[in-house]
């Protein structure tokens, strides 16, 4: 979970609390500055879960994908696909990845 929540934490969310579920699970909310919405972490010890690569992602949105990327690549979180400053050049519609440490997928698009 700690892990999870520092990875988060590099692309901006900031933790809003942490808490126990009556079942055992640990659960994390981690919060964007300026959004109602937010990010649930969840952890439990007796299960894991298996998806299909491509099959489960969050999305988050950016007013300048370049600048962001440049920052997450700062804080070593690798940006995929390779050569992605490249492939913008003259794209209108502008969108980039990153995994989290438990290997989801984390689509970055420019608003």
């Amino acid at each position: 979970m700690e892990r999870s929540i520092a990875f988060y934490e590099k692309l901006g969310y900031t933790l809003g609390r942490e808490k126990d579920s009556p079942q055992g699970n640990k659960l994390a909310f981690m919060e964007l500055p300026g959004n109602d919405v937010f990010l649930e972490l969840t952890w439990s010890p007796d299960y894991t879960a298996t998806c299909p690569e491509d099959l489960m992602h969050t999305c988050l949105g950016v007013n300048d994908i370049v600048e962001y990327c440049d920052k997450l690549e700062k804080a070593d979180i690798e940006i995929w696909p390779s050569g992605w400053r490249e492939k913008f050049i003259g794209e209108e519609s502008k969108m980039a990845f990153v995994t989290d440490p438990d290997g989801y997928e984390v689509e970055i698009l420019e608003r």
